[in-house]
């Protein structure tokens, strides 16, 4: 890692595109134990705050993994940032219940528009938000697998052309690797 990132943004693919559909798919473990073991080495680097936007998948495994490593680092903070002011509240119960649990735990939550969905410029202006508010992102994703987080990462990579900003991916690889140490 370049310069000490304080402010990280953790964003991804969401469950349904991983193929994840049930709280106990061992993709999961997986997911956890990669996400755990980059965001203790940023932690170790000098990282305060982890940002999320509240998806499903990536982002609230990570605030999940998040909550367990402030018993190792008590000073880690948690941001979550939502697009809009209604987000999430069309999700079904045990989804709902989930992000409901996160927002308690989160040691910040906010959203960029005040207002309900209305159009994608919310959207945009969400990551334009979370790329200016942070030093970095931490994307699962894997090109050759394009999904939801290739709009963010297309907006990060245009975003650091114009100023330092570091973005590390986790890739299929990176899963797959974690799987075979066990």
């Amino acid at each position: 890692m370049e310069e000490s990132i304080k402010t990280l943004v953790l964003t991804g693919y969401r469950s349904y595109e991983l193929g994840v559909f049930q709280d106990n798919d061992p993709k999961i473990e997986v997911i956890k134990k990669v996400l755990k073991e980059r965001l203790t080495a940023y932690l170790e680097e000098g990282l305060e705050w982890l940002l999320i936007g509240g998806n499903l998948g990536v982002e609230l495994w990570g605030a999940q993994t998040a909550f367990l490593l402030r018993e190792e680092y008590p000073e880690f903070k948690i941001g979550v940032i939502f697009p809009f002011a209604d987000f999430g509240s069309q999700w079904q119960e045990k989804n709902a219940s989930l992000l409901t649990e996160v927002k308690l735990k989160a040691d910040f939550v906010e959203a960029v528009s005040h207002k309900p969905y209305e159009s994608p410029a919310q959207l945009k202006n969400h990551t334009q938000f979370l790329l200016e508010h942070s030093g970095g992102s931490l994307i699962l994703y894997d090109d050759e697998f394009p999904g939801k987080p290739q709009w963010f990462l297309k907006d990060a990579l245009d975003f650091s052309a114009k100023r330092p900003y570091q973005i590390e991916k986790i890739t299929m690889d990176d899963l797959q690797n974690a799987l075979s140490e066990g």
